[in-house]
């Protein structure tokens, strides 16, 4: 059964096409569920507008089935509730902005 600790390493190698940034640093992973080999992932982006959205969601579905074993089903779900905000990044993905440095 894969874990949690997978599926996150697996989705640091995700980024965000225009900040270059993976999306765990980013803070837009709020949450991830893992039941038998369903996988559920909910997360959110920089802006409800993203041209990009369907793009990433589909990113984030592909490393999963590629990278974690046992996955039987992956459902990634954008949410818009609490809006993302730049207080939601990891130091790592500040730093990597440049922020606070």
């Amino acid at each position: 059964m894969p874990t949690e600790a997978e599926i996150y390493d697996t989705l640091r190698d995700v980024y965000d096409p225009e900040l270059g940034i993976n999306l765990v640093d980013l803070g837009l992973i709020y949450s991830l569920t893992i039941e038998g080999g369903i996988v559920t992932v909910l997360m959110t982006l920089t802006t409800p507008g993203c041209p990009l959205h369907e793009t990433i969601a589909e990113a984030v579905e592909a490393a999963i089935w590629s990278s974690v074993p046992g996955v039987q089903r992956v459902n990634v779900q954008l949410v818009w509730s609490p809006p993302w905000n730049p207080n939601m990044m990891t130091e790592e993905g500040k730093a990597a902005l440049g922020w606070g440095y």
